[in-house]
């Protein structure tokens, strides 16, 4: 199974989705690192991504490529992130046939109605709780 974390800015959230899954699933899956920069891959990369590239061009190649992605709300929202979020790369992760799990996570005008504020670890633990479900299911 082959899974694409993206993110950007510091790559803090797809840092700590990448250690989790590795703690859960070890080698079992391929973890890519989606960065929309260059700070945000290395920060992935360095919680045992198997893979990294950066930017829209990586993105918006690999995105139809994987099974599932998982990454912020705002990686399906153009200019989110600061404006980071292209787009290009918005439109490749939400046409992509690969399943998205998106934490409700953003620093953009956005709010889920009927979601309640949790803190990441807590949002994280849901997250793996339901990769394992749907991997087990497959």
């Amino acid at each position: 199974m082959k899974i694409g974390v993206v993110d950007g800015q510091g790559g803090g959230i797809g840092s700590v989705i990448i250690k989790r899954l590795r703690e859960e699933f070890g080698e079992k899956i391929e973890i890519l690192a989606l960065g929309t920069n260059s700070i945000a891959t290395a920060q992935m990369m360095k919680s045992r991504a198997n893979k990294g590239a950066t930017g829209e061009n990586a993105i918006v190649q690999t995105a139809p490529k994987v099974d599932i992605l998982i990454g912020p709300i705002g990686i399906v929202l153009a200019q989110s992130m600061m404006g980071e979020v292209t787009p290009a790369m918005a439109q490749a992760i939400a046409s992509s046939q690969g399943l998205k799990f998106l934490v409700p996570l953003s620093q953009e005008r956005v709010e889920v109605v009927g979601l309640t504020s949790e803190p990441l670890p807590h949002l994280v633990d849901k997250l793996i709780n339901r990769l394992k479900e749907y991997i087990n299911h497959v």
